[in-house]
């Protein structure tokens, strides 16, 4: 990966929808160039996907969560693991270092919505403790960290 890679990235996040041809305005590269590059960050992985970003609150999940999960062994993991890929409202999971184990991003309509989501967590085998922080107001929301500039 290179300087221009990373600048093909960065337009990138910012539209993954512009064509290559404003790709290629933006950053002084042939569209030829900006395809042929793009391909292969796709073809080795570095580009896992393309998605749509959602504003939440519109869709009805007024709430935001950040729930820790502690287990009482890891052997209890993988089916913590499925169930929480199961749940919708669960958009992200985290595996954690310190007390507690996991960490979930959790979008929900309501108190009550939460409610019904926490008690299917604790009722998952294994979890020995979870602890609820509700989110007030988001300050930062990136999808993917940007590489560190390359020296050539």
């Amino acid at each position: 990966m290179d300087k221009l890679d990373l600048q093909i990235l960065n337009e990138l996040k910012k539209n993954a929808r512009q064509t290559a041809s404003d790709i290629s305005k933006n950053i002084h590269l042939s569209v030829s160039t900006v395809i042929e590059r793009i391909k292969k960050m796709e073809k080795t992985g570095l580009i896992q996907a393309y998605t749509v970003i959602t504003d939440d609150a519109k869709l009805g999940n007024n709430l935001t969560i950040m729930m820790e999960v502690s287990m009482e062994h890891p052997r209890y993991n993988e089916a913590f693991i499925q169930q929480l890929n199961e749940d919708p409202n669960i958009i992200a999971c985290y595996y954690l270092t310190g007390e507690f184990d996991f960490l979930l991003k959790i979008c929900c309509q309501s108190s009550e919505h939460l409610e019904q989501i926490h008690g299917h967590i604790k009722d998952c085998p294994g979890v020995r403790l979870t602890k609820t922080h509700y989110v007030l107001r988001t300050i930062k929301n990136i999808y993917s960290s940007s590489p560190r500039e390359t020296t050539d």
